[in-house]
């Protein structure tokens, strides 16, 4: 705190301290105040301020503990009869003295009026029931004895990873009690007679009568019982006329009482909500691990002095706990050491050792373009394959047309499988740093996965839009083939998901376990050199991410995804734990979480943009479905929000036309960049800020008397 220019951290001025030299004792002369005035505003030494309290009191407690006790027990009591701020135990004074301040603390509130002790007893009782609920909320948690459990086993850098599925278990929750909530319990209400509800039917316009046919197969008469089980897997049959897709919601209007409910509107409305909380939400947590990177990066000395001097928490009394706790300091302390040794070694490199690995790393690099160029190719063949040859197939060949209209998902999912393993096989001869080789694993993998997903909806769309006759001209689309052709897509991102999930379980179950009994068991030495399975975090982090795209881009075509979505990351959870537990090592180069934290969140905000792209054009350009759905009575998704504004008084009309214009949209752009050049120079007046207090901190380490 002295470093910092902190007031009343450094010894006051006004009291010299004394200077041994040869023999004698000299007065020192008060040292001048450094120029930093203007820190005493910081946030810093304000949180310094008040964690301290009653310094003032506290020094005349300290002085009074060589006279007699009485003198420092009323050094610490407040004047004036005031109400004690804080408790005895939060004085630094011995347990004698404790007691001895207690008692005087008792007197004095016994002193006091009814009205004052009333007040103060109700203080200290709201203060100790908030100090109960606090500690019995850290049971609430979800997974939370899991997580330390794991951060003291593996490090905070796989910790990490099962830290961020729990944020999408409970993301997706949310989404699925607003789409639950505003869309799919109105459908309900209406769909049963609840609260004696009605329906406003309102009828189409300028509509040609084919383009209003939509009759889906939901296994009428006597099936097969292995039917429904392909249903459950493809979302056709009796899943495609429940709530679970688009379909299902063909209600315009509901009117409960004299209460009109305008589903539409709240249909759009809830996907844009549930798209925004989503955004806001996962900018608000990579700031957080971006300040943590930050303070991480700025000073290694830091980062051990925090470790070794305040790093321990004495609070933990289970000796369970306390070894967790000691693991976790050692694998944090294991990881600084380590990559303090790569950056020994790198700068320790030769010319003709840099040339070497330059030229390994561009080969590698070109091996890695070619097998992501096959991908994308090998993806787009399949799906227009897929489209043009799923509905020519007989029936008597049902399974031949089964397995063509499901090679997409299966396709897509063998090179979101296969071409991660490739990647970390690669990445392991270019000699990068721990935190950056997971942070180019998951940009490889993220063009992989994520561009998967774009080549599919790319191929539907244009077999829905791009037809290329006439027969398209009536509706817009071509509902011969598309009848309802958000359930369509709705179907593909469940398959999508489903099959997904299906690669998360197996994998462990048919290829970790074996492994593991293999190496347990057989003494076969290119099965003891394979060794266990490392738990690798950015495969890992990218199929979570990946489903969580496939998620946010199928909840407007099938608003109960996100139920499922929850449900899979909930049991997934506990797979990658037992699977970490039982079949897996601790990784031979540990991994920081501050250093993955804010990139885990910077790749899921771009899977983010990735699913506003396909949700957008659906809304905004793509003709919405005459059949079904609850937009069938407009051009597009988008045309219900002008239509309702059409109803509002004439000057908010006005206003929110105004809004929506292009000299608005200017002026609004303009301001955001004064706003954002206004941060970016406070911005810099801090980092000059803290570059100054950086330098203050050299002096007090290196000059005590600084």
């Amino acid at each position: 705190l002295r470093g910092l220019g902190c007031p009343g951290a450094a010894t006051p001025a006004s009291q010299p301290r004394s200077v041994s030299l040869a023999g004698l004792s000299l007065p020192e002369e008060p040292h001048s105040a450094a120029p930093v005035d203007f820190l005493r505003e910081l946030p810093s030494c304000q949180s310094a301020r008040r964690r301290r309290g009653g310094t003032q009191e506290r020094r005349a407690a300290l002085s009074g503990t060589a006279g007699s006790r009485g003198a420092g027990t009323r050094a610490l009591e407040p004047e004036g009869g005031q109400q004690v701020a804080r408790p005895a135990r939060e004085y630094p004074l011995s347990i004698a003295q404790k007691r001895t301040l207690r008692d005087s603390q008792q007197t004095d509130i016994e002193h006091l009026s009814r009205w004052k002790k009333w007040k103060t007893t109700s203080s200290k009782s709201w203060k100790k029931m908030l100090s109960e609920v606090r500690g019995l909320s850290s049971y609430l948690v979800l997974w939370q004895r899991d997580m330390h459990s794991i951060e003291g086993k593996f490090g905070t850098g796989i910790q990490s990873y099962f830290s961020f599925l729990r944020f999408l278990v409970l993301l997706n929750f949310i989404i699925f009690i607003l789409m639950f909530s505003f869309v799919t319990v109105p459908t309900i209400i209406f769909k049963y007679g609840i609260f004696n509800s009605t329906t406003a039917k309102i009828s189409p316009k300028d509509i040609e009568e084919n383009c209003t046919i939509y009759e889906p197969s939901d296994n009428k008469g006597l099936v097969y019982f292995y039917t429904y089980f392909q249903d459950l897997l493809s979302g056709t049959g009796f899943l495609q006329v429940t709530s679970l897709f688009y379909g299902y919601y063909t209600v315009d209007a509901i009117w409960i009482s004299i209460m009109r409910y305008n589903l539409p509107l709240a249909y759009l409305l809830t996907t844009i909500a549930y798209l925004a909380l989503s955004f806001l939400w996962i900018l608000k947590r990579s700031v957080e691990g971006f300040k943590e990177n930050l303070v991480h990066d700025t000073d290694q000395f830091q980062s051990y002095s925090n470790k070794v001097f305040s790093g321990w928490d004495f609070c933990i009394t289970d000796p369970r706990a306390a070894w967790l706790k000691h693991r976790s300091l050692q694998c944090e302390l294991q990881t600084d050491l380590q990559e303090e040794k790569r950056k020994q070694k790198i700068a320790e490199r030769t010319t003709k050792e840099k040339l070497c690995i330059y030229s390994l790393r561009i080969f590698i690099n070109i091996i890695v373009i070619a097998i992501l160029s096959g991908c994308f190719y090998a993806i787009y063949r399949v799906t227009v394959f897929s489209q043009e040859n799923s509905n020519d197939i007989s029936n008597a060949n049902f399974q031949v047309n089964l397995l063509v209209q499901y090679l997409p998902s299966v396709v897509i999912t063998l090179a979101n499988f296969i071409s991660p393993l490739i990647f970390s096989f690669l990445i392991k001869f270019e000699d990068y740093t721990p935190a950056f080789e997971i942070k180019l694993t998951l940009m490889r993998c993220v063009f992989v996965r994520l561009a998967n997903i774009g080549v599919l909806l790319f191929s539907l769309w244009s077999q829905i839009s791009d037809c290329g006759t006439d027969k398209c001209k009536p509706c817009g689309y071509n509902y011969k083939l598309y009848p309802c052709w958000e359930s369509d897509v709705g179907q593909e991102m469940y398959k999508l998901m489903i099959f997904d999930f299906i690669v998360i379980f197996a994998v462990p179950l048919f290829m970790d376990f074996p492994r593991k009994l293999l190496v347990t068991h057989c003494s076969y030495k290119p099965v003891q050199w394979l060794g266990l399975q490392e738990f690798g975090i950015s495969d890992n982090i990218l199929e979570i991410i990946y489903g969580q795209t496939i998620c946010w881009i199928g909840t407007f075509f099938s608003p109960l995804l996100p139920a499922i979505a929850t449900i899979k990351y909930f049991i997934v959870f506990y797979i990658k734990k037992i699977s970490l537990i039982h079949t897996c090592k601790p990784a031979a180069r540990p991994v920081r979480a501050s250093s993955s934290h804010f990139f885990f969140f910077f790749v899921l905000l771009i899977g983010l943009f990735l699913a506003l792209i396909p949700v957008g054009v659906s809304i905004a350009r793509i003709p919405s479905s005459k059949a079904c759905g609850p937009f069938r009575n407009f051009n597009t998704s988008w045309e219900v929000v002008p239509d309702t504004i059409l109803d509002f008084p004439t000057g908010l009309q006005q206003l929110l036309f105004g809004m929506a214009s292009e000299t608005f949209a200017v002026s609004f752009f303009v301001f955001c960049c004064i706003v954002m050049f206004y941060f970016i120079a406070v911005a810099e007046a801090h980092k000059r800020v803290a570059e100054q207090l950086r330098e203050q901190l050299v002096l007090v380490r290196f000059d005590p008397l600084y």
